[in-house]
Parts: C-alpha cells; sequence; structure tokens
C-alpha cells in the first residue's frame, strides 16, 4: 500500500480490525519512509450482472435504484425498514450467485414480485400493476384474484 503522504510504496500494518456487523476489515498503517499513520478500509468488490432491458440496452445493477422502487410499493404499508433490508439482501444474494454477467429485466422484476409477496400483498399488487403494465381491468382484477385466493 502506497503512503498517501509521502507516496512510498512500503507500508506497515500496524493493527487490524474487523468492522461490528463484518462488513469490511480496518487496517491502522505505519509508512516506512515518513513515519505517518494512516487508516485503510477493505471491502469485498462485489460484480452484479448487468441488466439488461427490453429494448436491448444493458445498464448496470443500482441497489438504490432497486430499494427506490421497493419503498415506492411500500409506501404507507405496515413493513419495518429491516424487513425491506433483507428482502433487497435476498435480491442482491440472488444476482450475485447466478453468476451470469447479465440478467434480463424481467428476470429481477420477477424477484422482487415475489420479495414484496412475501412482506406485503398490497405492495405486490402496486408493483405487479405498474411492471406488468395492464392493459385493462381485467389483468389488474385477475392479479387481485390470484393474490386473495392465496
Amino acid at each position: 500500500m502506497k503512503c498517501p503522504f509521502c507516496a512510498h510504496p512500503d507500508t506497515q500494518v500496524i493493527d487490524t480490525r474487523v468492522a461490528e456487523d463484518a462488513t469490511f476489515v480496518r487496517r491502522r498503517r505505519r509508512c516506512g519512509a515518513c513515519d505517518k499513520r494512516f487508516t485503510t478500509y477493505e471491502r469485498p468488490d462485489l460484480s452484479f450482472p448487468a441488466i439488461v432491458k427490453k429494448d436491448g440496452r444493458r445498464v448496470d445493477f443500482k441497489p438504490e435504484k432497486l430499494r427506490a422502487s421497493m419503498d415506492l410499493a411500500l409506501r404507507k404499508r405496515p413493513v419495518g425498514v429491516e424487513q425491506v433490508d433483507s428482502a433487497v439482501e435476498r435480491i442482491e444474494e440472488a444476482l450475485l450467485t447466478t453468476g451470469m454477467r447479465e440478467i434480463a429485466s424481467n428476470k429481477l422484476g420477477e424477484l422482487v414480485m415475489r420479495e414484496l409477496r412475501r412482506l406485503d400483498k398490497v405492495a405486490y399488487v402496486r408493483f405487479a400493476s405498474v411492471y406488468r403494465s395492464f392493459e385493462d381491468i381485467d389483468e389488474f382484477k385477475t392479479l387481485v384474484d390470484e393474490v386473495v385466493r392465496t
């Protein structure tokens, strides 16, 4: 690790600690040349698959966009932040474990709908009505009837 003060290429690790939530490692370092100390943080570099839109465009997966769409569907619904966090984590994990470099947007939408159905049926219907672009009331009624049966 190069020293941020003098750019010397050799630094020594003095102390290593794992964060409380175990998502990163904190290291205190000392420069062998200027003797100054600094802190570095190590996090895993996760590579999510690209999202292939219906029109063929490829866009980067953005966890904040996923969270925003779920929050919109869950607006004014009695679902806790921890439950939403867990659902987002399950979707991200599902994307990472596919091992694929690209995934169709409809597959991502299905993952979101599955999680929303677990969390709140009203939010599920809200999301599905926009996601599936219902053309008439009969399609909407069919979805609601399906949710009521389960």
